[in-house]
Parts: structure tokens; sequence; C-alpha cells
């Protein structure tokens, strides 16, 4: 005979029990209104023997209706022990809540784990002046250094986990990776993931920030993105690309980082091909150093810098262009990290140039080589240029950008090139602003038209040896970019039927017309496996290393002189908060997960 179980036999709590033995049901379960102890099976037996046991003398002169009242004394009593601990529950776990929500904002303002104390003071003296009554509930918050440390790496844990476990649904991911030097002088190698799933759900996030103490070769850099994958537990023949500042540790043939990866997914069988590619926007920029014109551009910045290093002569020229109430009122600063700034210098330079050329006259310095016509030819020339350069590269830049996107931009760019090539040798200056202009104002020199013209050629050429990698990639790029123009003659035969089907499908024409290339791979149906996962491929890819360029402007605002010794492990939690995206920390979790750790009130006056 099998033997029964309690939970089947549908015992229930009957009301007489709490005069009869002074019980009452608490989640499920008898609990003692005199004692307070519980009883773990609900039968009146288990009742009546403890309620004779212990309590028998307590209440036998009472009748019936004197029990029925002291029941219901107990059970008041009892709900209101009971609201008072959920209040103080309540209050304790919305203490904790709070200083979660402020170390995350800590962390995202780059401000230091010190800055808890201060807000805490703030907090106390505006609630001093607003709700006095309630001083001690914000007491309660704890900010401390330590508290607000502990909370940053809890909050970073809770990002990593979500991220493995969104990882886990990944069917294809690529891995950006950049090295770069923070105040210190250690050397942080910083990685980046960008995963699709099932669903084709683009997810970009930060993946590890690893200080590198010794040296900083292929094998070591190797080492440290193998355990990153390792630790996210990321299958090896799913990774489609990787992109790289195109340093030689990165792409060495032989011991660089992309040949040890090649190395390592052979050994895992891997039969995807791994991508390796240099950073679109990082190749756009060195583009522009094929024009050869650094000598229009040190004539500059030594003027600049004449003007700007000395506190005197850069007040006396602003009080200048005062005076002759020009447009703009000062000069801006080059700096060659910082690939933007270029061309405003020399769009500044170009329209103040005669007043630039007044003021150093002022001086007594010598200003033949400003007034030359040639060099001022060239000087607007490069304004143009650079001009046109930085457009291209505003419109590379940005998180979740798709390089189908991308590579589009980069070919329309190349073709406008063309163009200009053609146009310059004509002396169509329509797309050269400032060229025209010194065109009208020259005297004597005709404008050496030919000699630009060849300097733009060079660029271009530049350009087609520089993304001669993309160009390898065309067809998967234009897949994804606008499959019904692709010719499925020369596609990969496994995907020539279902490109069949997609291009004669009048309701995903329609569809790809009203959302875009980047969102229609999502509206690919099932019935197309093999576009699902190139088109998977294709979106995974980073285009650029725009995420890490932002990173490392995260990373030396927040470790700057003032907080040099901050540690790799805070560093890595403060650039997991300050860059996620499309996760964001589940702080009620994490208060859960703290339980009953109660915040005590603090005894500060603060």
């Amino acid at each position: 005979m099998a033997k029964r179980k309690v939970d089947t036999e549908n015992r229930g709590f009957q009301t007489r029990w709490e005069s009869e033995y002074m019980f009452t049901k608490v989640a499920g379960k008898p609990v003692c209104l005199l004692c307070g102890e519980s009883v773990a099976v609900l039968k009146e037996y288990n009742l009546r023997r403890h309620y004779e046991t212990k309590h028998a003398d307590k209440n036998k002169n009472m009748d019936m209706e004197q029990r029925l009242q002291k029941a219901e004394e107990l059970k008041r009593g009892l709900k209101s022990r009971q609201a008072l601990f959920k209040k103080a529950k309540s209050q304790g776990q919305a203490a904790v809540k709070a200083s979660f929500i402020l170390a995350e904002e800590i962390a995202k303002s780059a401000r230091p784990f010190t800055e808890g104390d201060f807000i805490k003071n703030c907090m106390i003296k505006v609630c001093d002046e607003v709700c006095p009554e309630k001083r001690q509930l914000f007491l309660n918050v704890s900010l401390s250094r330590n508290t607000i440390a502990e909370r940053v790496d809890q909050l970073s844990i809770n990002l990593k986990e979500q991220l493995v476990k969104k990882g886990k649904d990944f069917i294809a991911y690529s891995l950006a990776v950049d090295e770069s030097t923070d105040i210190s002088d250690i050397a942080q190698l910083s990685i980046f993931i960008r995963g699709v799933d099932s669903n084709l759900s683009v997810t970009e996030e930060f993946l590890a920030l690893r200080p590198m103490h010794g040296t900083t070769t292929g094998h070591d850099l190797y080492e440290e993105v193998s355990r990153c994958v390792n630790e996210m537990e990321l299958p090896w023949e799913k990774l489609v690309g990787l992109t790289t500042d195109g340093a030689p540790a990165m792409c060495g043939h032989r011991s660089g980082l992309v040949a040890k990866i090649r190395e390592k997914m052979q050994e895992e069988n891997a039969t995807g091909e791994l991508t390796a590619y240099h950073c679109i926007i990082h190749q756009e920029a060195l583009c522009g150093k094929a024009l050869k014109m650094e000598h229009v551009m040190s004539i500059i910045t030594r003027t600049v810098n004449f003007i700007r290093a000395k506190g005197l002569n850069h007040r006396q020229f602003k009080a200048f262009l005062t005076e002759l109430e020009t447009e703009h009122g000062d000069l801006p600063y080059h700096t060659e990290v910082r690939w933007l700034s270029q061309g405003k210098v020399l769009q500044r330079c170009f329209e103040l140039r005669e007043e630039i050329c007044l003021f150093l006259d002022s001086k007594g310095k010598d200003t033949t080589q400003l007034r030359d016509e040639m060099f001022l030819c060239e000087m607007a020339f490069l304004c143009d240029i650079t001009s046109h350069l930085n457009a291209i590269n505003l419109q590379l830049q940005g998180r979740d950008r798709v390089i189908s996107d991308m590579y589009s931009t980069v070919k329309a760019f190349k073709t406008k090139l063309t163009l200009w090539e053609t146009q310059m040798r004509k002396e169509n200056l329509s797309h050269f602003p400032s060229c025209q202009t010194m065109k009208e104002k020259l005297s004597t020199s005709a404008f050496p038209s030919t000699q630009l013209a060849d300097k733009i050629g060079m660029l271009a050429a530049d350009f087609r040896r520089r993304f001669a990698d993309f160009e390898a990639q065309k067809s998967r790029l234009e897949l994804l970019g606008n499959p019904f123009a692709v010719d499925v003659e020369s596609s990969p035969p496994n995907l020539q039927m279902e490109l069949i089907d997609l291009q004669c499908n009048d309701a995903l024409r329609a569809k790809y017309a009203a959302v875009g290339a980047a969102e229609f791979a999502r509206f690919l149906p099932g019935t197309m496996p093999q576009l699902r996962i190139q088109a998977a491929q294709t979106l995974s890819m980073f285009g650029s290393t725009y995420l890490y360029e932002q990173l490392f402007s995260l990373m030396n605002l927040n470790k700057t002189s003032h907080r040099s010794r901050l540690t790799a492990e805070h560093l890595h939690s403060i650039l997991r908060i300050s860059s996620a995206q499309s996760l964001t920390p589940n702080i009620d979790e994490l208060v859960e997960k703290m339980g009953h750790h109660q915040v005590s009130p603090s005894t500060s006056n603060k």
C-alpha cells in the first residue's frame, strides 16, 4: 500500500480551533497565538496536544466567549507585529535599492566612490528642510565609499550574468579588440562583442577590459581574448568576424592575434571562415594622410600655437577680433588624436586668414608664407577636402551601425572622389567652396586645378587600397544591404533557391521597402534558414572600433591623475555599467538576493 502524503489530504484549518486551542493560520501553517510556535502537520490532534501540553493552565477558567475575545485580541496583536516587520523589511529594502540606484549613477557619471558621502550629506540637509520626520529613512541609506564600491561590483556582475545568458542564444557573434595605455602607463585591452540570436536581434555590449602589465605581443593578446571567450562559454565555431586597429600585434600573418584565433578555430574544427578587418573609421582617417599636405598643416599649427600658447597673445587676439567685429571670436586648437578637430581649425583659419596676418604683422612676425597665393590655394583645398572627410567620418560613427550600411557609405564616397577629380581638372569647383573663393581672388597665377586633382586621385587610390578587404566581402554585404538586387546565378548554391523565393515574394519586397535593410532580416521567414544564417553572420560584424574609442574616453574620465590608484577590478566594473546599451542592471533582483541583510540605521548626524 502506497504511503499517504499530507499534501494530498486537503486538510483545512477550522475556525473553531482559534478559540479551542488558540491557533491561527499564517502562510498555510497553524501558528500558536500564545507562544508563536508552528505545528508541522495540520491535524486537530497535533494542535490539541500542543495546547494541552503547554498552555492548558492559562485559559482553563475562561468560558467560550472569553476565549473568543482572547483569540481575537491575540490575532490583532500578531497582525500588528507582522505589519511592523513588513514595514521594517520594506524600508530596509528601499534603502538598499536606493544605494544601488545612486551607485549606478555615480559609476555612469565617472564620479569617485567617495561622492556617496557627499550625496548623503546633501540628502539629509534637504530632508531636514522638507520632511524632517523622515530623516531616519535617509540615514538608513548606506552610501559610504566601501558600500558604493561593493554596489558597483554587484551591478557589474549582474550585467555580466545577463550577457552570458544572452550569449547562449547567439547563432553568430563577432569581436572588436583594441589596446590603449591609461594614465598609469598600463596597457588596457578592450574587447566588445556583437551577437545575433535566432530571432536576428542584435546585442552589442562591452565584454571585458584586461590590463596588460607585461608585453603586448600577439600571443599575449590572444591569451586574454581566448580567456574572455571561454568565460562567456561561447563556441568558437560561431565566431564570424574580428575588428582591430590594424596594429602588427593584431594583424601579423604568423603570430598576430588574428592568426592565433584562426589557428584556434581550426583546432576546434570550426567550419566557418574568420573575417578579420581593420576599423572603417580608422582607415578613413588614415586615408586623409595620403594627401601629403603636412607642410600646409604644419604652418597652420605653428600659427595657431603662437596665438594660443601664450595667454597674452591669446587675449590680445580675441580683443583684436572683437574690435574688427568678425564673425568668429577665437581660434580652436588642433589635436592629432581628435581627427575632426583638423577640419575645424582649417575652416576657422581660412575664414580668418586676413585677420591672422594683420595680427602677426603687429607682433613683428613674418607672414610671407601665409600670404602666398599657392599656399592659400592648398589651404583652401585642404579645408574643403577635410570637410568632406569629416562628414563621412561622422556618418560612420555611432552604435548599432550595420556593416553593410557603412560599406555603402564608403563606396559612395569613393564614387564622389572620382567625380571630384574629374570636375577639378575642368576647374569646376561646385563642391569646393573655399577653393572657389580663392580662385575668384587670385591676382596673377592660375588656380592649380591639375595639381589638386592629382591629390584627389591619390586619395581615391588610397581608399581603394585600404578598403580592399571589404571588396572581398562585397557579395556578403550586398546580400544584406539589398537581397532583391543580388544576382542569383553568382550567389552561393546553398542560397540560390531561397533567394529566388525571396525575390519573387511581393509581400517581403514591400516589407523591405518599409523597414529598411537592417530591420528586414528579422522578417525573413523560417522557410529560408540559409538566408537567416547569412543575415545573422553579417549583422554580427562590427564595422568600426567606435565603441572602444568611446570606451577609452570613459576610461580616461575615470582613471585620472586624482584616481590613478583605481583598481583594475573597479575600473572594469565602472566601464561595464557606463558603457551598457541594451542591458540594464536588475536592481530588484540584487536587492532580493541580499535577502534579510538589513541596513542598520546610521549613528552619524551627517
